[in-house]
């Protein structure tokens, strides 16, 4: 995973910003805050282009949840890291959101969305479909395995059997060579 995929994240209300961090230079909270001026106030996902970045937008209940990445992050774990970010929000402040001033959450819920930048931005098991694709490779390898030695030992059962039968008739036969060998002595000896 490349690095820095996440660049810049912020939460408000309206057009208010309560807590932002940024990892670039340029004009991210300026492009931010004219994004924010012209989002619907209803619950939205939504994701906009801006050169080789794009702004993924979380509306819910008056709060606006907002990262900007890299094109190639796409738009899953974006959209995992602002659910995320949602949650980790809603329950330290639950309704203080409501009459906070601008900024108010800086201090404090910054270095919360720098942690969960990084995480989202660097760590394969953020990514929850890539994750358990790479379980399933795994069970499926495991399976492989596990197959293999199931026709290795169905070869060897294989082989048994064949064994066995041969063992089988040789046994047959010595029985059978055995009685006449015995009639046959008996005669010479009566």
């Amino acid at each position: 995973m490349a690095q820095n995929k996440l660049l810049f994240a912020l939460v408000a209300r309206g057009t208010v910003v309560l807590a932002e961090h940024n990892t670039t230079t340029g004009n991210a909270a300026v492009v931010a805050i004219r994004i924010l001026e012209r989002l619907p106030a209803e619950d939205t996902r939504v994701t906009y282009a801006q050169d080789r970045h794009m702004f993924h937008i979380m509306v819910h209940d008056g709060l606006t949840f907002m990262c900007m990445a890299e094109e190639s992050a796409g738009r899953r774990v974006p959209f995992a890291f602002l659910e995320d970010i949602k949650g980790l929000f809603l329950s330290r402040y639950a309704d203080s959101f409501r009459n906070a001033v601008a900024y108010e959450f800086n201090a404090d819920f910054s270095k919360v969305l720098q942690q969960r930048m990084d995480y989202f931005s660097n760590d394969p098991s953020a990514d929850v479909v890539n994750r358990v694709r790479g379980e399933i490779t795994q069970v499926k390898d495991i399976m492989i395995e596990n197959i293999e030695k199931v026709l290795d030992r169905g070869e060897k059962l294989d082989l048994l059997v064949d064994k066995t039968e041969l063992l089988q008739g040789e046994a047959f036969a010595f029985r059978r060579e055995a009685k006449r060998a015995r009639r046959v002595m008996w005669w010479k000896v009566n």
